[in-house]
């Protein structure tokens, strides 16, 4: 549980994740997910796309320490965008031949949503965000991309 954080602020969070897998995303059995940021939202959105059935979940975080606990809550590939060249949503679409079903951002940066909407396949993904940016959020992506 994070520093001074009550059980019912852990268990809001926890639902939050778990919740956008099961009913916004409605993940189906078989699909492709990507997640940005391991930390609790992250990890409980994991767990819910494993409770649903997803083959491939992709978890995207910097720290490499998160790996090995990402593996509990299901994640099958851990991607830490520090050890490859290109962009990520590329080493995402490579991994998933064409691009992830769902993607989550759960880090809060305006950047990485950007990164999660390219990161879908192309004309049938859903993105998800959870992060809370610090400042006025303003993302940069083609009319089509948010669109399809």
């Amino acid at each position: 549980m994070q520093k001074g954080w009550d059980t019912g602020h852990q268990e809001k969070i926890e639902k939050n994740g778990l919740g956008a897998a099961w009913n916004v995303a409605d993940i189906a059995e078989g699909s492709t997910v990507v997640i940005f940021g391991l930390g609790t939202v992250g990890l409980s959105v994991a767990q819910g796309a494993k409770l649903r059935g997803a083959s491939q979940i992709i978890g995207v975080d910097t720290n490499p320490e998160k790996h090995e606990k990402a593996k509990v809550f299901g994640i099958t590939h851990f991607i830490n965008p520090n050890d490859f060249k290109e962009p990520i949503q590329q080493v995402v679409k490579s991994i998933t031949n064409g691009g992830a079903d769902y993607s989550f951002e759960c880090i809060g940066d305006t950047g990485m949503i950007t990164t999660a909407l390219q990161s879908c396949c192309d004309g049938c993904g859903l993105t998800v965000t959870l992060g809370v940016p610090k400042l006025k959020p303003e993302i940069s992506a083609h009319y089509g991309v948010i669109v399809q």
